[in-house]
């Protein structure tokens, strides 16, 4: 039998702890482009969960366009941080791609470096950098992506507000 209260039960793991201000929801707007495709615009909205009990958070993102509401992309996977200022993080896109990424969080400065590992079931993208960062309480993110025929160039960009 738990004996545990519902607030003790859903305590945030230590390894969590440095990420806490990620969890919840945030909402904004970001641009896209890459040498290969027109640029465009894009309403986000990314969720961070935490697992009780558990040193991982859970992810989801979903995009949309900004004149119809119409769904764009979505994605979803679980992001580890460990004491030692390292991350993993798995992610799994609606397309059928899928990323393993690590790097690392800078918990004062509010920042994460995250490097795809393995991206698979992808036929032209080689590689992924993401970089999160809060400034002035809003979580700013660059996407960085790599195909056959590009080396590592911006992709994505966006600013959210936390709900």
């Amino acid at each position: 039998m738990n004996n545990k209260t519902p607030s003790e039960a859903a305590a945030l793991h230590p390894a969590i702890a440095p990420l806490s201000y990620l969890l919840g929801t945030w909402r904004g707007q970001g641009e896209g482009g890459y040498p290969t495709i027109a640029s465009f615009s894009y309403g986000e909205e990314l969720n961070f969960s935490p697992i009780s009990g558990k040193p991982v958070i859970a992810y989801t993102q979903k995009t949309w366009k900004l004149s119809s509401g119409e769904p764009m992309h979505a994605e979803s996977g679980y992001w580890r941080p460990k004491s030692d200022g390292s991350i993993e993080v798995v992610i799994s896109q609606s397309t059928g791609l899928v990323e393993v990424q690590k790097g690392s969080y800078n918990a004062p400065e509010k920042t994460i470096k995250l490097h795809s590992q393995v991206v698979g079931n992808a036929s032209k993208v080689k590689e992924i950098s993401r970089t999160f960062e809060l400034v002035n309480g809003e979580l700013c993110y660059l996407v960085q992506m790599a195909t056959h025929l590009n080396s590592l160039t911006p992709h994505l960009k966006a600013v959210l507000k936390k709900l």
